[in-house]
């Protein structure tokens, strides 16, 4: 199975786009759903259109693939903004909520062991979600 990577990005006018790293495919949209969807469609239209005028593609696009959405950490940040805030990222990656809010607003960015410190905590949180019965 092809694994492809997509970044999703969001720009200044607030639209999110979502392009893939070593694939010629991208998609934009009000929000991170709309951008994958469109970019999903592209794909998918791209394909048809060649069918129909027989031109070749590449074959993986028949066969099954997988995309790994990739998310620069501004636009994590402020995606999920209304579920995890800063004061409840820090408690739980040891990052200061002000240096949080920080990286959401794109005053700066975090390197690569801020950037890991916020990937660990929150695939520990989601872990911990699934496990988690009532």
């Amino acid at each position: 199975m092809k694994k492809i990577e997509a970044i999703i990005e969001k720009n200044a006018d607030g639209e999110y786009s979502v392009y893939c790293v070593d694939e010629m495919f991208s998609g934009m949209g009000a929000t991170a759903e709309e951008a994958k969807a469109d970019m999903l469609g592209a794909m998918k239209h791209y394909v048809v259109s060649c069918k129909e005028d027989n031109y070749q593609y590449p074959a993986w696009l028949d066969g099954e693939y997988t995309i790994v959405y990739k998310f620069d950490a501004q636009s994590l940040l402020q995606y999920y903004a209304g579920i995890i805030t800063p004061a409840a990222l820090g408690r739980l990656s040891g990052i200061s909520s002000k240096q949080l809010w920080s990286y959401m607003h794109g005053h700066s960015r975090p390197r690569e062991a801020q950037r890991k410190k916020i990937e660990t905590a929150l695939h520990k949180l989601g872990h911990e979600l699934v496990t988690i019965s009532l």
